[in-house]
């Protein structure tokens, strides 16, 4: 009779997720079939008892890092998965291509949930749901009212100018196809022949704001990126368009972008803040051209269940010595260049950490 192979060690550590919320049951079984699980458990793994298992460790499930530099203890560690949609910045990328570490993101499995919300903001804005829903609790809303009075118009066939255009805007570019939009991007990351071959036409940034109805801002934080749209840039936005940003408030400067909305430049939906969560007192929430949404873009059960999903098939790759597909895969010339940008601030009461 042949011996069932050795399963391997594999640390998984996914505080602050949890790991019913992220790993179905059938998931949770594969991995539990596959590997040695080491802590396994909803509340964040003590410091010596991670580094009393980290010998001979084959990968290590996290929602960052927080460890220290250990890797050159980590003699057999292959893989560093995380269960968030970024790159954690206190690890040294470095010296994870050195020692052959691969270092995975979560953020694909996000991409469907994050596309499918920012589209949704875009015709809430577009055909003012927010605004009629509460008129209509007020009792103060126009039924059938004179043409004249519209200002509400369609996502068909509209110019659509993307800002950043990764996992988030592949899917938006599908979810998109049958709104028959001229696609734009901006993207310097990109080539030109990659974005033509992806459906968008490659466009520099001053064009694409001065012409697109819609503008998604979905880049990821960088080094590079920090307040990207400026005041003077956010000006050339058309004065009937929609500005939806559903990536990261770094890339924007939001008092500006918070001002030309207040006096009605054009309108915006807006998921991502500076600061998590939002100040009671911050004066976006009275802007009537705003939608807002509190961080929740990428939260639906079945994007946090595909990223358990997604971490056992790439562990199971990786253990094969195959390489891992399922994840998102950090490339040297990029990972040192992102970014940790929202500053998270002491939750009121009430208030659902993200």
């Amino acid at each position: 009779m042949a011996l069932a192979p050795e399963r391997r060690k594999v640390i998984v550590d996914p505080f602050f997720r949890g790991m019913g919320e992220i790993f179905s049951d059938v998931d949770a079984e594969r991995l539990a079939q596959l590997f040695e699980v080491v802590w396994g458990r909803d509340e964040p793994m003590p410091l010596d008892e991670f580094e009393a298992a980290l010998p001979g460790t084959l990968a290590v499930v996290s929602s960052g890092w927080r460890y220290g530099p250990i890797l050159g203890r980590a003699d057999e560690l292959r893989a560093i998965l995380t269960v968030g949609g970024g790159w954690p910045p206190e690890l040294d990328y470095a010296q994870c291509e050195k020692h052959g570490i691969r270092v995975l993101s979560a953020a694909p499995a996000f991409a469907r949930a994050v596309a499918e919300m920012a589209l949704a903001l875009a015709l809430a804005c577009s055909r003012n749901l927010v605004a009629e829903d509460r008129a209509m609790r007020a009792g103060t809303e126009r039924f059938l009212s004179n043409a004249d009075d519209l200002d509400t118009f369609h996502v068909l066939g509209k110019r659509v100018g993307f800002v950043g255009f990764g996992n988030i805007g592949r899917q938006l570019r599908r979810f998109l196809e049958p709104f028959a939009c001229e696609l734009r991007a901006y993207d310097p990351w990109l080539t030109g022949a990659y974005l033509r071959e992806e459906g968008v036409e490659p466009t520099g940034l001053v064009e694409l704001l001065e012409t697109s109805r819609f503008v998604f801002v979905l880049a990821s934080p960088s080094s590079e990126n920090e307040a990207l749209l400026s005041r003077d840039l956010l000006e050339l936005i058309q004065a009937d368009a929609v500005l939806v940003l559903a990536s990261r408030a770094h890339v924007v400067d939001f008092d500006a972008l918070t001002e030309l909305v207040l006096a009605g430049r054009f309108r915006a939906a807006i998921d991502v803040y500076p600061s998590e969560p939002l100040a009671l007192d911050h004066p976006i929430r009275g802007a009537s051209g705003a939608v807002l949404s509190p961080h929740r873009a990428g939260l639906t059960k079945e994007a946090l269940r595909e990223i358990g999903g997604r971490v056992v098939d790439d562990l199971d790759a990786i253990a094969k010595g195959l390489p891992p597909r399922r994840l998102q895969v950090a490339e040297p010339e990029l990972a040192s260049r992102y970014v940790r940008t929202t500053t998270v601030t002491t939750p009121r009461p009430g208030a659902v950490a993200t």
